[in-house]
């Protein structure tokens, strides 16, 4: 990651679940077997320059697996 996630992840939703998801074949490969989900939320991140942003956060996440490849889609405090 070339963020931090400061805080708490607020306003999370799962918007893809199983065979929906794109990337499932590589998730099982690398993280292993488990209900996968996509989901998205907001959260106040760091990044590398040291500025923070609100930003939507998307990332995949499996029971008994936990959260996997955050990444940012968009700052929601961009001018």
């Amino acid at each position: 990651m070339h963020f931090e996630i400061i805080g708490a992840i607020t306003s999370a939703e799962t918007f893809a679940t199983g065979a929906a998801i794109r990337e499932l074949p590589r998730l099982r490969k690398r993280y292993g077997h488990g209900r996968w989900r996509k989901r998205k939320g907001v959260a106040k991140v760091r990044l590398l320059d040291g500025t923070e942003h609100l930003a939507e956060l998307h990332w995949y996440e499996a029971s008994g697996i936990g959260k996997k490849e955050f990444k940012i889609k968009r700052y929601l405090d961009s001018p």
